[in-house]
């Protein structure tokens, strides 16, 4: 992995991108524009040169909304635009009409083109297939791909929520067209969920893709749940996929919070110092929904865990299937 401990390289590619992106998926609804415009400017102050958006988030209030935030965001100022990476994402159902979602070229094209106006950008740094589509065959949707990085309106390609498998088909068809293909994957990654070691991340490395964890918290599930819970502080983690797990991994919480007071170090920043630590993982797209919480996540880039306190961790939350080698992987 080329870089330092706060940037890394995109990929494969030459860019250089913040360990942390900024994930945007809170505002628009559980983070107040005004706030969420401070958040954008401490993210930057401190270093992080990536906001990553989608075209569907903001539906809370409507879609679309956050990239029109993020816009407003960025027209503060023309020189911000050179600092800053976006990141925005494709494929979700913008609304009931027919073809106004899923990855055909027709709404690639079109959706990409309303992206770009509602964050006032002439192109779009890392345009991200939000999920896969099962009905869009690969040549239609390089075909679409492909025409907007020659128009100069799509810097490069990312994926998200895709499987190993998923990868690997998307990156020999772009192969075949002699196109650049995938940067990077997006996927749910965390100390509790760990499914991504098994052939997602053995696959982007295989590929050249850069790996960024989003939700490496778990939405607050290992960022203190239970001592926020009995104190009565708990926000997202009481919510949301962290609401969900927490009653079958309970036991594992528990230990985990006790690990992390003995070690002296706030829980949110050893499971964000975790997920940074792991091979084949470049970063991790955070949601802070205050400047406290964003502080946080930057002091997690300076937590070193010692080979005692991984092993450890790794017997608070095993690896699935036990761990070792990934499935057809082999020493030679």
């Amino acid at each position: 992995m080329s870089g330092n401990r706060t940037h890394v390289r995109l990929g494969r590619s030459a860019t250089l991108v913040s360990r942390l992106w900024l994930g945007t998926v809170n505002f628009s609804g559980r983070v107040e524009d005004d706030d969420a415009m401070r958040l954008m400017d401490a993210a930057l102050d401190r270093g992080l040169n990536c906001v990553d958006t989608a075209d569907i988030y903001g539906w809370r209030l409507y879609k679309g909304h956050t990239e029109e935030l993020v816009g407003r965001w960025l027209a503060r100022s023309g020189a911000r635009r050179e600092d800053v990476l976006i990141a925005t994402k494709v494929g979700e159902d913008m609304s009931e009409r027919l073809n106004d979602g899923g990855l055909s070229a027709r709404h690639i094209i079109a959706a990409c083109e309303r992206s770009l106006r509602r964050l006032g950008v002439d192109h779009i740094d890392l345009y991200q297939m939000h999920r896969v589509d099962p009905a869009a065959p690969w040549d239609e949707i390089w075909q679409a791909m492909d025409r907007l990085v020659a128009s100069g309106k799509v810097g490069y390609v990312g994926s998200s929520n895709f499987a190993g498998w998923n990868i690997a088909a998307a990156q020999e068809s772009a192969a075949r067209r002699q196109s650049f293909g995938l940067v990077s994957e997006q996927c749910l990654y965390n100390l509790a969920v760990r499914h991504a070691d098994l052939e997602l991340l053995p696959a982007a490395r295989a590929y050249g893709l850069g790996v960024f964890a989003w939700s490496p918290l778990h939405g607050g599930l290992l960022s203190g749940a239970l001592a926020k819970l009995a104190a009565g502080t708990a926000v997202k983690s009481a919510q949301g996929r962290a609401q969900k797990l927490l009653p079958e991994t309970r036991p594992r919480v528990e230990a985990y919070e006790r690990f992390c007071g003995r070690v002296g170090r706030d829980p949110a920043e050893v499971g964000l110092a975790w997920v940074l630590s792991r091979p084949g993982v470049s970063g991790a797209v955070i949601g802070p929904r205050t400047v406290e919480q964003l502080d946080s996540a930057v002091r997690a880039l300076d937590v070193e865990l010692s080979g005692e306190e991984l092993a450890e961790l790794d017997a608070i939350f095993p690896p699935v299937g036990g761990g070792g080698a990934a499935p057809g992987a082999w020493a030679g």
